[in-house]
């Protein structure tokens, strides 16, 4: 009988707490996706025996209900109708569950979302300024003999710090954008903490205030100074503008609107800046970056030693893009940041050990990852190193943390500062140019380091005998003549093929890893269901994923709890990145120890992206091994 979708819909509002308890709703190609206010208020076993839910489950703050291809759009649509709310996409909900973050990931995220898009502009003055450093210090002493009063040099001098000087107007116009207000009315916050008429802040810091530049604000004098380096104070003063013009777009008539909500929002703003946030935020900004640098140059560089090991570890955590707030005060308070040495001695050491880990492997897919992501590492873009080897294996993390510790103890020691931000790893040089030899050494140290700890305790590649045994299977084996159609996944093993819904398994059976069937074995061999490379071999032997020429993902599971069982009954015969053609064996297994360990030995065979595609059909009964039981299009 045919889904009632309207009631399937009914029920599960009838579960979720109230329309109180209702933030937002969307839908992919099998799941209905929910963010919530409070989850507890959620009756999550009666949602599951819900006809038409395959499945619930929660992941990053959204709650996930499994229904299907070609049905869970149709529920959607009554959803919307029976809730009241509004049609949304996959990023409106992932934002909506973000905003139910954590205070504190929040404002990490808030600040990565204002620095990142800025970036570019910091590291291209960045460059400059550190060539022109390097340029002015070999013609003074007299190492280079160029005309200064050329176009080029001259016009090249005059862009270096472009960015720096104007980097209010740049964060301010970021920031509205991230706190959803006007981002042209942000800018001219921006312009107003650096207006001509005020005190340069860089004059300031070698001449001092001038008193006569300065007005009374009923309970204290406001010295009529610039805010050029700073970066707390613009980020709270276009806070304050967005609140503001936010809550006037509501209240003021749309006839008004255009000419009160920026008039009376820049006004105050400014008003508010010039008189409290700008005196009271920078008083702060420089206390927060004086007690950094008072930590960095703790005796014998034990701070630096400290935070260079930690480094990475902030980058697992997601927060640091907030390091920018602490180069741009360093810039403004010290003429150089010794907070991105630290960076790039952490970076490269990560860089090194990822290097190790590639040149000790014999597995060829962890060699063609591990590789390329040490030499983007070196390049100061850590992510692939950290999160597709480093972290995966562990040890060599953390050797590459002592590696990183290591290299920003002596950036710290010889006074190692760095004369722009936005790059670090070998480019770093380039913001170094006044003091290469030491930085080349910073480099050199962390790396040794890393590479050698990884080398020789960090790392043990896999045994020579397992990849011998998946060599010898994969050259003497005699395959069949497969002929398999695009989109097409065969049987790896002979039985009987039952619905996904059937197998004894509630994860499995919600789909909640893809879709597909499950088999009922006859026999204790499993094969490859079609030509591919191996993605992965699990260390207990009983599954194997497999990727396909054409996109296709599949994970072939044997039996149901068998990971407990720890490898005993199973035998791999194929390695990560290991190329096979359809037929080829991939693993044995012996069905009567899974049964005397009292597993269902069902061999599982899902799609995991199965959300990739729009239809996936399958193929249930008997079948023998080769046979066509699943297609997707």
């Amino acid at each position: 009988m045919a889904l009632d979708y309207r009631k399937c819909a009914e029920e599960i509002f009838s579960y979720l707490g109230g329309r109180e308890n209702l933030v937002s709703a969307a839908h992919c190609a099998t799941r209905l996706r929910l963010v919530t206010v409070d989850n507890s208020k959620i009756d999550m076993k009666a949602l599951e025996n819900v006809e038409g839910v395959k499945g619930v489950f929660s992941s990053n703050g959204q709650l996930q209900l499994i229904i299907g291809t070609g049905t869970v759009n149709k529920v959607y649509d009554e959803f919307l109708k029976v809730t009241g709310l509004t049609a949304a996409s996959k990023e409106d909900v992932k934002a909506a569950a973000a905003a139910k973050q954590p205070l504190f990931k929040r404002a990490i995220k808030c600040l990565g979302d204002i620095f990142v898009p800025i970036i570019p502009a910091i590291v291209a003055s960045g460059f400059l300024m550190g060539i022109m450093e390097a340029l002015n210090f070999m013609v003074n002493n007299g190492f280079l003999n160029i005309d200064t009063s050329g176009s080029i040099y001259v016009f090249a001098n005059l862009f270096a710090n472009t960015a720096y000087v104007f980097l209010p107007i740049l964060i301010a116009y970021s920031a509205a954008k991230a706190f959803g207000g006007n981002p042209y009315l942000g800018a001219v916050i921006g312009m107003l903490m650096i207006h001509p008429d005020l005190q340069n802040a860089w004059t300031v810091a070698t001449e001092g205030v001038l008193r006569t530049q300065s007005v009374w604000f009923g309970l204290y004098e406001v010295n009529l100074v610039g805010y050029q380096g700073s970066v707390i104070p613009v980020i709270i003063a276009v806070w304050v503008m967005c609140f503001i013009e936010k809550r006037l777009h509501k209240i003021v008539p749309a006839m008004f609107d255009l000419f009160v909500t920026p008039l009376v929002s820049v006004f105050a703003t400014g008003y508010l800046t010039y008189s409290i946030i700008g005196p009271i935020f920078s008083t702060v900004e420089h206390s927060i970056i004086g007690g950094i640098q008072s930590l960095l140059a703790l005796p014998l560089g034990v701070g630096s030693l400290i935070m260079g090991g930690l480094y990475s570890t902030t980058v697992v955590a997601g927060i640091h893009h907030m390091y920018t707030v602490i180069d741009v005060g360093q810039l403004s308070q010290y003429g150089v940041t010794y907070w991105l040495p630290l960076a790039s001695a952490a970076n490269m050491a990560q860089g090194a050990a990822a290097l190790a880990v590639a040149l000790k492997t014999r597995n060829g897919k962890l060699k063609s990852m591990a590789l390329p992501a040490s030499l983007s590492c070196f390049m100061g873009i850590t992510e692939p190193a950290i999160f597709g080897v480093n972290l995966r294996h562990f040890k060599p993390f953390v050797c590459g943390a002592i590696g990183g510790a290591a290299g920003a103890m002596y950036a710290s020691l010889v006074g190692l500062g760095a004369s722009g931000t936005g790059v670090t790893g070998l480019f770093g040089l380039l913001l170094c140019l006044h003091d290469p030899i030491n930085y080349v050494l910073m480099a050199a140290i962390s790396i040794a380091v890393a590479f050698a700890l990884t080398w020789v305790f960090g790392f043990k590649d896999a045994a020579p005998e397992t990849a011998g045994t998946a060599k010898q299977t994969k050259s003497s084996e005699t395959l069949p003549d497969v002929q398999r159609a695009p989109g097409t996944v065969l049987a790896p093993v002979s039985g009987k093929a039952i619905p996904s819904e059937e197998i004894p398994d509630e994860t499995f059976a919600a789909g909640v890893l893809g879709r597909g069937v499950g088999i009922e074995p006859s026999e204790g061999v499993i094969v490859a269901p079609f030509d591919g490379e191996i993605s992965t071999v699990a260390d207990t032997k009983h599954a194997v994923g497999l990727s396909s020429p054409d996109g296709m993902e599949v994970l072939i599971h044997v039996g149901v709890d068998t990971v407990a069982m720890n490898g005993d009954g199973f035998t791999a015969l194929v390695e990560e990145g290991q190329k096979v053609k359809a037929g080829q064996k991939l693993l044995t297994f012996d069905r009567a120890k899974i049964a005397a360990a009292k597993h269902p030995d069902v061999v599982v065979l899902l799609v995991t992206n199965s959300d990739d595609y729009e239809n996936l059909t399958i193929r249930t009964g008997d079948c023998k091994a080769l046979d066509q039981v699943i297609e997707v299009r």
